[in-house]
């Protein structure tokens, strides 16, 4: 039962995240600084954003994983899913494309903040970080830096690389890369939640947990 409820927290983080995705893209201002980073990559590689999303994620939890990160199945969960969750959400094209410049800043608003508590939920089970949150999280814990500050600068750098690639930057991008960590940090503080209390669980410890079996 512990983990049924801990895995239903990380697959509703995983699809609100894919949702906040979706909802920064139809905003169409400027894609959010990752979104940026990826449709670069996929507009060089010719794939589909959600798709090059699994690749960079793939990517990121390597490097983490040697520098000391533990691996979650929620890791695991969090970089397939959430690629095919926009991909999926795109295709059916259930979020509508701003028209009006206040809306689509609204709608990019929104956005942030659905990304940013969809982090919260999967961070908090406590079954291993995203991808990207991960990494976030290992500077976080090796510098000390405060968690707003390590996600923007981190944001401001793929959304550089992301734009020398064709990806979408504009206002919106900007105001992402900025409103991101100010939006990781306030809900962060109203739930009481500090990342770096989380001993997250490695695959192995967790499957052998729900199999009841030793950790091997």
């Amino acid at each position: 039962m512990k983990y049924t409820r801990k895995l239903l927290r990380v697959f509703l983080g995983i699809i609100l995240y894919a949702l906040g995705v979706v909802i920064t893209i139809e905003a169409r201002i400027g894609f959010s600084p990752w979104e940026v980073f990826h449709a670069g990559l996929a507009n060089v590689l010719n794939l589909q954003i959600g798709t090059m999303s699994i690749i960079v994620g793939l990517v990121l939890i390597t490097i983490t994983a040697l520098l000391g990160e533990k691996i979650g199945i929620a890791t695991i969960l969090n970089i397939v899913f959430i690629g095919l969750v926009v991909n999926l959400i795109l295709n059916a094209k259930i979020v509508p494309t701003a028209q009006k410049f206040p809306i689509a800043v609204i709608q990019m608003i929104i956005g942030l903040f659905i990304m940013v508590f969809a982090t919260y939920l999967y961070i908090s089970a406590g079954l291993g970080a995203g991808a990207r949150d991960a990494f976030m999280v290992l500077i976080h814990r090796k510098t000390g830096v405060k968690v707003g500050i390590v996600r923007s600068l981190i944001e401001i750098t793929v959304t550089i690389l992301g734009a020398l690639m064709g990806g979408l930057f504009g206002w919106g991008t900007i105001m992402a890369a900025v409103v991101i960590g100010v939006a990781l940090q306030t809900v962060f503080r109203i739930f009481n939640f500090d990342p770096r209390t989380v001993e997250h669980e490695d695959v192995k410890t967790t499957l052998a947990s729900m199999l009841n079996r030793p950790v091997p």
